[in-house]
């Protein structure tokens, strides 16, 4: 993790230097653009983001109207992966048009990018149409012949753009704060002393309680679908089971009766026959050289790290009819701090229940498999 706590020792704030530069740079253009030529960029500014305002409007209506259709069309299509070797390439389409039909928040937003750029794109072309030639007028260069007078008024004008503009970053801000409350940023952010007043008496009272309210419900849908997209690329990726895979695992859940007895066994499998590779490690560490491996090496190896753990788990796992997911996020060091890492979870019909698994710490000793307070030493990636 990045320390920014260098940031809040120092004497400024670099937030608010960067709205007092916003401010300050628009008086300066108006300044030197004059009266009319920056009344008339004023008003460029307010129509391009009219026409921003509108397209993502017209965006939002359309994805709602359009999503179930792709959804119902890509569901038409009966996508499923091959459990065969499939190339890069494939792999890539198999987990976009996959993701595409059962995450929504993917596809309302893919839908909306590409909605909002193209709509845009038309209503720049209307509006250029009607208003062409004094907008292409908007950007010119002062021709140096405006009155004292002219340059003040243009100041002037300036000056309301700036703060037009430094309330656009405050919102955008505003918002990176109310989604992400815990961030190591956001408390500089608030300790902004003109962040505060464009957040409390602005921004604020202009949104209600609809961003408070909302923004905590759509922040976890968002973590939830983004861990669950990382799962789609795992699923693709090992789709298919080698058979001296798919025959151990049967073999060694042989006495398994349940989901669960038959996950357990797995896990001590895998935790107590996998070794730990510190050489990957350490190659990674001095050389940035990552060695990428598949289940099938890490099964042939006993050899890996805690990704190459909970694919090789995940495989077997699903050679045995269990349903499971490969995690990634962040693990306890055992020291104070927190590392990459990964590991799984396992879906128990008897219980109707996702549970999570860690394969890596199972020869650290203590019991890894769905232990109380799991979430304590792991973090889902974000």
């Amino acid at each position: 993790m990045t320390d920014i706590s260098w940031l809040s020792s120092t004497s400024f704030n670099l937030i608010s230097i960067l709205l007092v530069l916003t401010i300050a740079a628009s008086v300066f253009q108006g300044f030197f653009r004059g009266g009319s030529g920056s009344a008339r960029h004023f008003v460029a500014m307010l129509v391009e983001a009219g026409i921003a305002i509108l397209s993502m409007l017209l965006a939002w209506k359309g994805v709602q109207l359009v999503s179930p259709w792709i959804q119902t069309w890509l569901k038409g299509l009966n996508l499923q992966v091959p459990a065969v070797e499939i190339s890069s390439l494939k792999q890539a389409y198999y987990t976009v048009m996959t993701s595409l039909r059962d995450f929504p928040l993917l596809r309302f937003g893919v839908i909306f990018l590409l909605g909002y750029v193209v709509i845009k794109q038309i209503l720049n072309h209307v509006v250029d149409l009607l208003l062409g030639r004094w907008l292409a007028e908007r950007y010119a260069m002062p021709n140096g012949s405006h009155s004292f007078l002219s340059s003040v008024s243009g100041g002037a004008i300036g000056s309301i753009a700036g703060f037009v503009r430094a309330l656009m970053v405050i919102a955008v801000l505003f918002i990176y704060v109310t989604l992400f409350p815990h961030s190591m940023v956001t408390p500089y952010i608030e300790s902004s002393h003109m962040y505060q007043k464009g957040a409390k008496e602005v921004i604020s009272p202009f949104t209600g309680d609809f961003i408070a309210e909302k923004a905590p419900v759509f922040t976890r849908a968002v973590e939830q679908e983004f861990s669950n997209i990382l799962q789609r690329k795992y699923e693709v990726l090992d789709a298919k089971i080698p058979n001296n895979i798919a025959d151990a695992a049967r073999e060694i859940t042989v006495n398994g009766k349940t989901d669960e007895e038959k996950a357990k066994l797995l896990y001590t499998w895998v935790g107590s026959r996998v070794q730990y590779d510190w050489d990957k490690v350490k190659l990674y560490e001095e050389q940035r050289i990552w060695k990428e491996q598949t289940p099938e090496d890490t099964f042939n190896t006993r050899e890996g790290v805690c990704i190459d753990y909970s694919r090789l788990y995940a495989q077997m796992a699903r050679a045995v009819g269990l349903e499971v997911k490969v995690v990634t996020g962040l693990g306890y060091d055992g020291q104070g701090g927190y590392g990459p890492h990964a590991w799984n979870e396992v879906y128990l019909k008897e219980t109707n229940s996702w549970v999570p698994l860690d394969s890596t710490w199972e020869s650290s000793g203590g019991n890894w498999f769905n232990p109380p307070n799991f979430d304590q030493t792991h973090v889902r990636d974000v």
